[in-house]
């Protein structure tokens, strides 16, 4: 079995971060959020991969090389715009050949894992797997009906009035029936070839297709409130420890990781929050739900609930919440103002 990691998007809602950064390469928790569906695919058994890229794969290239590092052999394949998942999987048509394969959305984030869905994919080898969450407002996903024994009975693609509350989280399991189903489909509505569509034609085509029912969460980082959340999540879930250098008058609470070169000076740091590597941290209160890329500066601020990238800088900025910091970017304090929220991209500056 194969995986097809989808990272062709532009990620035009997480604009200006993503003017600069492929959205995929955003960091949650200091890593790149493509990188844990990377190691979530080698963690399934799985190490033939295809990355599926766009206009920002040269970056992509570079962030994730060979594959060596996570286990993975790594082919890159080169989608001439994004016109839809379906049109992906046929521009990766000749890399799968008549292989199963999972496909995995590189901006998806699940708790779980892909190993459910390929185990029980493998145990029953429907024509296509599917895993689905429940969410409160399924208008903006692809829709599944599910009938006896969890087979899929109905699929739409953000139907105004849904028919069950069941979305499409981001991960699929195929044979290459599907290659079938996607030959011939038209550009939906919004011009993209859907694969919501194709696995619908394998419904319609008596073809078996099932549903995993997500245990965990899941989100989508398309938004910035979603990247936050994600981030939070797992921060809540690493392994407090101390590498860098925390000085006798700062304290240290709850989840929190200093990593190795780090400096924390005349701070409070309350978890869930990690001070990235070469970061400087002085006489700042920093969490919870705080990611303090590496080689940032934070100095004399309040920052919660926010995520720094690379080489960020903070200086005298109180009550500085629900943020994303670019690389390199610079925030500094004027004479006192309100809470505000800041989203900025690479190499900007601003004052509050």
């Amino acid at each position: 079995m194969k995986a097809l990691v989808l990272a062709g998007g532009s990620g035009t809602r997480l604009r200006p971060l993503t003017h600069t950064l492929p959205k995929q390469l955003v960091p949650v928790a200091n890593k790149p959020i493509l990188f844990y569906g990377l190691e979530a695919i080698r963690q399934a058994g799985i190490t033939q991969t295809g990355i599926v890229v766009g206009a920002t794969g040269p970056e992509i290239r570079r962030a994730v090389g060979d594959g060596a590092r996570f286990g993975l052999r790594v082919t890159y394949l080169e989608q001439d715009a994004p016109r839809g998942l379906a049109h992906a999987v046929s521009t990766a048509r000749d890399y799968l050949g008549d292989d199963d394969f999972l496909m995995f959305l590189g901006d998806t984030f699940v708790s779980d894992g892909v190993t459910g869905i390929v185990d029980s994919f493998a145990a029953g080898r429907p024509a296509a797997e599917i895993l689905l969450a429940k969410v409160s407002d399924p208008r903006a996903f692809g829709v599944a009906e599910l009938g006896p024994g969890g087979a899929v009975v109905r699929l739409e693609e953000k139907p105004a009035r849904p028919r069950s509350d069941l979305a499409l989280a981001g991960v699929y399991a195929f044979t290459p029936a599907i290659h079938d189903a996607i030959a011939g489909l038209r550009p939906s509505g919004r011009g993209e070839l859907e694969i919501t569509d194709a696995i619908a034609r394998l419904v319609r085509d008596g073809h078996r297709v099932t549903g995993s029912m997500l245990t965990g969460w899941w989100r989508d980082t398309g938004e910035v409130e979603d990247l936050l959340k994600v981030n939070e999540l797992i921060l809540r879930e690493l392994e407090p420890r101390t590498l860098g250098r925390v000085d006798a008058v700062s304290t240290v609470s709850g989840i929190v990781v200093v990593e190795e070169g780090a400096v924390v000076r005349d701070s409070r740091i309350a978890g869930p929050a990690i001070v990235g590597a070469g970061s400087v941290v002085e006489g700042s209160s920093v969490g919870p739900g705080a990611s303090i890329g590496p080689d940032c500066a934070v100095s004399g601020s309040e920052i919660a609930h926010s995520i720094l990238l690379s080489g960020a800088s903070v200086t005298g900025a109180r009550g500085l919440a629900w943020s994303i910091i670019g690389r390199q970017a610079r925030v500094a304090a004027v004479p006192a103002a309100p809470t505000r929220r800041v989203v900025l991209g690479d190499h900007s500056r601003t004052e509050i």
